[in-house]
């Protein structure tokens, strides 16, 4: 079973490559670094329930959208 974080990484960059924007435009939508968004994108990141809600303003989604994911 995957971690979370790999998970919910790789919901973010689905959801960011759909909308056709880079991460560093994604970084500037959310007020993150670039670097930040790559990390959280590879799974490496614990992210903060402010930082989800970020993430779901910069990509113009309901917070739990980003944690809509099929398990394998």
């Amino acid at each position: 079973m995957e971690n979370i974080n790999i998970k919910f990484g790789r919901r973010v960059r689905e959801l960011r490559l759909r909308q056709e924007i880079s991460q560093e435009e994604l970084a500037f939508r959310c007020q993150l670094s670039k670097n930040y968004i790559s990390d959280v994108e590879r799974g490496t990141r614990n992210v903060t329930l402010k930082v989800v809600d970020k993430f779901a303003i910069g990509l113009d989604v309901h917070p739990s959208y980003l944690f809509q994911w099929h398990d394998e």
